[in-house]
């Protein structure tokens, strides 16, 4: 997800370049700066005896989220080590409309293309993110070239033009798509959004119908945060059973897991979990990471982008690194997770991590600009944390 508000949008330089930029002088060259990041990968080779990937592969596929600037920016020296442990990528922001489809009939495919050439080169299974969304979308989606509001067909024809040329450039590359992202409000009713004002509530539907014809072997996943509530659960159930009754074609529910040490209770994860599957569908768990850090609204934990709050002490508690105490709640919490999900091992098809390390998560900067926190697997300079090995023996 976001990582999904294009103002703030992470574009920071990952633990190889930041451990650089200490003790690499400006004007040394470019390839000795390029030979360094190498030594500091394969330190981490070195240090990550198992990769991540590996010790899943009888389970299910392990992912990361890349950016444009991970793919083809300053912090392309992070993709070795991302090949090391990964084995399925979905793109950070790169495919969203606002990124991919900026004005009408532009398109930027440039890191959509090196991203899907990425993964097809190194055999990492890819799923596209995301063909209909409420945010990081241009309101010149909704309008006319006068500025009035679409009507129903003239929007239908927008979405279906926009997943034709996006689906269906890269039908047969990609193998799965977020068809339809973040629809249901936390109750389970559906979101007012400017696709259900126009459109009504068939949009979602309509959505998947059109990424099946464009993409027919592509996997279709509904993908959405804090599915773990009951009552949010219960709208997913019930969209899903009205998809199918229809006999429109939906492959999965992607079950995005911003979690924190203490929320949410693990019974609802595994209900929610029990709950999708029942249906035939796949579960993925997307969007994984652990906040170790307070949060400034215990009502919003989930992934709302529009949040944001003036940096405060008391929610940035370990700016210099994370004590040994909280990085053991931290391996505890992950165990609990991955008990569950080696449980239902036979129905999650993918855990997709919301980052590749601590060095550039969202986390860091959302809902407070210049937060610090330590929510994945691998730490600053790309060292899996201790816990890590155990997490496929729960």
């Amino acid at each position: 997800m976001l990582h999904k508000k294009s103002i703030k949008t992470i574009l920071l330089i990952p633990a190889i370049t930041m451990a650089l930029s200490a003790c690499i002088n400006s004007n040394h060259s470019t390839q000795e700066n390029t030979s360094s990041a190498k030594a500091l990968i394969d330190e981490s080779t070195t240090n990550n005896s198992v990769a991540l990937k590996d010790l899943f592969i009888d389970k299910y596929k392990i992912g990361t989220a890349l950016s444009r600037e991970q793919i083809m920016g300053q912090a392309i020296d992070v993709l070795p080590f991302v090949n090391q442990q990964f084995n399925a990528i979905t793109p950070e922001n790169s495919m969203k409309w606002e990124r991919i489809h900026p004005s009408e009939g532009v398109y930027d495919f440039e890191a959509a293309d090196a991203l899907v050439e990425f993964a097809n080169k190194n055999n990492h299974f890819f799923t596209g993110h995301t063909l209909v969304w409420h945010s990081q979308v241009p309101d010149w989606v909704f309008e006319d070239k006068n500025g009035k509001p679409l009507n129903r067909a003239q929007l239908l024809k927008r979405m279906e033009e926009h997943i034709n040329a996006v689906a269906g450039r890269y039908a047969g590359k990609i193998d799965a798509w977020d068809v339809v992202n973040e629809a249901l409000n936390e109750d389970g009713s559906l979101r007012e959004s400017k696709w259900s004002t126009i459109i009504g509530d068939d949009f979602i539907e309509q959505a998947f119908i059109m990424a099946a014809k464009a993409a027919p072997k592509a996997k279709l996943y509904y993908n959405d945060y804090n599915l773990y509530k009951p009552e949010k659960r219960n709208g997913v159930l019930k969209l899903v059973k009205s998809l199918q009754n229809k006999g429109i074609r939906i492959d999965g529910v992607g079950m995005q897991a911003h979690y924190s040490l203490t929320s949410p209770e693990l019974n609802e994860i595994e209900d929610s979990i029990k709950a999708y599957s029942a249906l035939n569908m796949d579960v993925l768990i997307t969007e994984l990471d652990v906040s170790v850090i307070p949060f400034p609204d215990e009502d919003n934990m989930g992934a709302d982008v529009s949040l944001n709050f003036d940096l405060q002490a008391e929610f940035n508690p370990y700016p210099d690194g994370l004590p040994t105490e909280v990085e053991n709640q931290l391996g505890a919490r992950y165990q609990e997770l991955f008990a569950i999900f080696n449980r239902h091992q036979n129905v999650i098809k993918r855990v997709t991590f919301w980052g590749v390390s601590d060095a550039q998560t969202w986390r860091n900067d959302w809902p407070m600009t210049g937060r610090s926190d330590y929510p994945l697997l691998f730490d600053r300079q790309l060292k899996t944390k201790s816990f890590v090995p155990s997490l496929s023996e729960q």
